[in-house]
């Protein structure tokens, strides 16, 4: 079964050009549930042995 999510991000202002904003990103972790699942999160499904994927999304900021 595929879904999607949609997530929203922000910051605090800060003083864009001042700061090194080069290596900046958000890593997404997500793992499938069991079969059965609740659609509640728990912790333990990262701390298994179940296949966690990871997305680095780079950053590209809009002053």
């Amino acid at each position: 079964m595929v879904s999607a999510v949609l997530l929203a991000v922000s910051c605090d202002a800060f003083a864009f050009g001042q700061e090194d904003t080069n290596n900046d990103r958000i890593t997404v972790e997500w793992a499938n549930t069991p079969d059965g699942a609740a659609k509640q999160f728990r912790r333990e499904w990262f701390q298994g042995d179940g296949m966690v994927r990871r997305k680095n999304l780079p950053i590209e900021y809009n002053p």
